[in-house]
């Protein structure tokens, strides 16, 4: 009997060794004959949704052998962000352009043969709507988003690996859509009607600080998607239309510089902390102008905010008879040289005549004078015409304007055409 139990022992471990073995060479040949993340379990389906969920790495429970299951998702996309270019030479497009493939390649194409090393694209346009989806939930639930650009971390990412600084144009105060949304903020006829200009176009009311805080909001969020820095357009009083008709309900008798300049201030507090390049666009008459051209701009005050400031000196957006000129739009050259040469000027200077908030009198004899501080006059990167207006704008009329840039002692300029279509003949090659 004992005999028995013995030998029935050692049959019954050597069938076990043999059982293991064999368990052990299948799941050997399972796991080297079946691609990785192929081989579903019911139990890690059903102890394993979430990983399975998001695609991270399962392992099987205790009870089976480990099995590691290849994730099957991309890496997450990293955003970046590249330092200004000095010089910086960019060009405008609009974001119905940027989400087109055929305007991409066009794009794609000038930075990689010419000298061009940014470019602006539209976050906010006039119509008040957003370019992409965001996530910030003041932002979604107003609702202005669109999606005229799907990818767009993915088309400044790539715009990065080009070495192309990239550029977030903001329009400030026309914003048709957020005044559907919020008409108390919209500047109002005498009547208490919403105001339109001869075009049609809605404004905000300058100084409605929750318009502000709205702008500031969409800065952030196109810094975050990989926007390099913000360009805020618009930031000024409406210009053309009924003006006798406007009724400003925000202002509390403030007046339009003072208005003005506090935005710019709020500007440079909400973003130079985070170390997030800002520029403002400005009327082109303001490098020339004493005054503030009656829609609250002042250059200097513009230089004291931004890291940038574009003065949009197109020739053609200059009256007939400036500085002597019948039709200023058949002189790039000059109105550009002229224009840039008085923008210097005031950057440069440390006393003005002209009044400005906030400036200390120093002589109150006429003319009177004011101190005011000195600026990098390579703070100045003016808009140029790159557009048919008052004159076919050929390559060489485009060329014109950019040497007169070089010849008043600024390097960096940037090429607006509306169309985003851009002569290659007008610029450099690499």
């Amino acid at each position: 009997m004992r005999d028995f139990w013995r030998e029935s022992g050692a049959t019954s471990t050597m069938t076990i060794i043999i059982g293991a073995f064999l368990i052990v060479v299948a799941v050997f040949l399972i796991i080297w004959f079946l691609p990785m993340g192929s081989i579903s379990y019911s139990m890690i389906e059903l102890e394993n949704t979430a990983s399975a969920m998001d695609g991270t790495t399962t392992a099987v429970n205790a009870s089976t052998t480990l099995v590691t299951i290849a994730s099957s998702t991309s890496p997450a996309f990293v955003i970046t962000h590249i330092p200004t270019p000095a010089p910086l030479k960019g060009l405008y497009m609009t974001s119905w352009a940027a989400g087109n493939d055929k305007f991409r390649a066009h794009l794609f194409d000038l930075v990689d043969t010419t000298e061009i090393n940014a470019v602006v694209i539209d976050v906010k346009d006039y119509t008040g709507r957003i370019s992409f989806m965001v996530e910030d939930p003041e932002l979604a639930r107003i609702g202005a988003a669109q999606t005229r650009i799907l990818d767009i971390k993915e088309f400044i990412g790539k715009l990065h690996e080009k070495g192309v600084y990239v550029i977030a144009r903001i329009s400030v105060f026309q914003d048709s859509y957020l005044i559907n949304v919020y008409p108390e903020w919209a500047v109002k006829t005498r009547a208490g009607e919403v105001w339109k200009d001869y075009k049609g176009v809605k404004w905000l009311d300058p100084a409605a600080k929750p318009v502000w805080e709205y702008v500031a909001r969409i800065g952030r969020e196109a810094h975050k998607v990989g926007f390099d820095e913000l360009n805020f357009d618009y930031i000024r009083f409406p210009s053309d239309g009924n003006l006798e008709d406007i009724s400003y309900t925000w202002g509390e008798g403030r007046g339009r510089v003072e208005i003005v300049k506090d935005f710019y201030s709020f500007i440079h507090e909400q973003f130079s902390g985070s170390g997030i390049p800002t520029s403002a666009d400005i009327f082109g008459l303001t490098t020339s102008a004493e005054g503030d051209l009656g829609i609250g701009q002042i250059l200097e005050f513009a230089l004291e905010s931004f890291d940038y400031v574009a003065p949009m000196v197109y020739p053609s957006h200059f009256g007939a008879g400036f500085s002597g000129y019948a039709k200023p739009a058949q002189y790039p050259y000059e109105i550009v040289q002229l224009s840039m040469n008085n923008a210097i000027r005031k950057a440069e200077a440390t006393t003005t005549n002209s009044y400005m908030l906030g400036l200390e009198m120093i002589a109150s004899t006429s003319p009177q004078l004011y101190t005011k501080k000195s600026y990098n006059i390579q703070k100045l990167r003016p808009w140029l015409q790159a557009f048919d207006l008052g004159a076919i704008y050929t390559p060489e009329m485009v060329r014109k304007q950019i040497q007169a840039i070089y010849d008043v002692g600024l390097s960096s300029w940037m090429l607006w055409n509306a169309g985003s279509v851009y002569d290659r003949e007008t610029l450099l090659e690499k």
